[in-house]
């Protein structure tokens, strides 16, 4: 499964202009949770075209923001090419070396389900100094509200029946795998988790846009998925043209095990 996180190169483009940000407050709640100063240290895993890395840049912090989409660390390069202070490097966090680098926070912005098991919690105690804090959060759709939501059920269990069910970002929910790894690491102390609700209206033409990034639907033979996302927009058309759709951003936060 990790290998799919390598399929949004491929739409770099249309990933930073379409894909969600996060609110405010989740960074303000993790700066101050971690009694970040001027000098604190971020490392940031899986950093896309840097949505989250903005977060932390425009609050005049130190970030050194991982990826291994070349054209995604290129549009990241781009959009905070005001931010000297950020570092871009294009590797994945299993293969990346960190030497004696040890860093204030470790924050990972819908992306730590693409590292290796293994290595995710481990390696991120590993390259935070004593009493630093690791940072996990993510955006997770809600269902959408029938007769919509019902209609694209219908349409998923017709044209791509491997897709239906609960999103892949239902895997940050307090009751998904994340939460039960994190609480059951050793690595790190009692973590505490945050929720944020928002909402974002979407078009036909912007939600299937948002689709085409997600690692799921590009794995779709091309004429398959075209399929898919026209019923879908002919479905939205149908239902008013566009439609609210309802998030949750889940943040957990814990500090390391030991000095």
């Amino acid at each position: 499964m990790s290998e799919r996180r390598f399929t949004f190169n491929d739409v770099a483009t249309l990933y930073g202009e379409i894909r969600p940000t996060y609110p405010d407050e989740v960074f303000d709640d993790i700066i101050a949770a971690a009694e970040l100063a001027a000098d604190g240290r971020i490392l940031e895993i899986g950093c896309g075209t840097g949505q989250a890395t903005l977060g932390f840049a425009a609050r005049g912090l130190a970030v050194v923001a991982l990826d291994p989409g070349a054209e995604l660390i290129r549009l990241a390069r781009d959009n905070l090419a005001g931010f000297p202070a950020v570092r871009f490097v294009e590797t994945t966090f299993e293969g990346w070396d960190a030497g004696p680098a040890r860093f204030t926070l470790v924050v990972a912005a819908q992306s730590l389900h693409w590292v290796q098991p293994e290595i995710r919690l481990a390696k991120a105690a590993d390259v935070l100094a004593p009493e630093g804090f690791l940072a996990v959060f993510a955006n997770v759709p809600m269902p959408i509200p029938s007769p919509l939501g019902k209609n694209i059920a219908e349409i998923y269990a017709r044209y791509a029946p491997s897709l239906s069910g609960p999103s892949a970002e239902a895997w940050y929910l307090p009751d998904g795998p994340f939460a039960a790894e994190l609480y059951r690491s050793e690595r790190f102390e009692q973590p505490w988790q945050r929720r944020y609700a928002w909402s974002r209206t979407h078009s036909a033409k912007s939600y299937t846009d948002l689709l085409r990034t997600l690692s799921g639907h590009r794995l779709l033979a091309p004429e398959q998925l075209e399929t898919l996302l026209g019923a879908i927009a002919d479905a939205i058309d149908a239902h008013g043209g566009q439609f609210e759709l309802q998030y949750e951003t889940h943040l957990y936060m814990a500090r390391r095990v030991g000095g």
